[in-house]
């Protein structure tokens, strides 16, 4: 289709893992999460709480899957990613986006003092004709393992540029 938005660079970069992502759970950062999304379950402020249901230490909360390390030396200053993580550009500029959703699966416990490592990789790319007219839209699956190598979580999101 020599029309498409689809660059053969997009098609290429299917399953193509990016650089992992290191992200620690911290009870701070999981308290300060539940708070602020309107948790009140003891288990996600009070250790002794969380072990009393079979916890090793505090859970993070649906949704919270640690806080990336930053480092001077590998990080872009503006965002999370690393440098030189470029996104993949359309054969034809779309100046707008939306999240199309964001799902998680659960695979494990996640807790306090967890070292998590994330890996992205695109897992497929459409085009459409709506009435908003072209849209390109992007999924990816994200990957995350626990210190242990075990798969915790895998999160697949959905990206909308029109």
């Amino acid at each position: 289709m020599a029309d498409s938005l689809i660059t053969d660079e997009m098609r290429a970069a299917i399953g193509v893992p990016s650089e992992p992502t290191i992200l620690e759970a911290d009870r701070t950062s999981i308290r300060m999460f539940a708070r602020s999304v309107g948790h009140t379950d003891p288990i996600y402020f009070d250790v002794e709480e969380a072990r009393k249901v079979g916890y090793r230490d505090i859970p993070c909360p649906p949704g919270y899957l640690g806080t990336p390390i930053f480092s001077h030396a590998t990080s872009d200053p503006t965002n999370s990613r690393r440098r030189g993580q470029g996104e993949l550009q359309p054969s034809r500029p779309l100046t707008r986006r939306l999240n199309g959703g964001t799902e998680i699966e659960y695979l494990g416990d996640i807790c306090a003092g967890d070292v998590l490592t994330s890996v992205t990789a695109l897992a497929d790319v459409q085009e459409r004709k709506g009435g908003i007219g072209d849209m390109l839209i992007t999924t990816s699956k994200t990957t995350y393992r626990n210190q242990d190598g075990a798969v915790v979580a895998i999160m697949t999101g959905t990206g909308i540029r029109y």
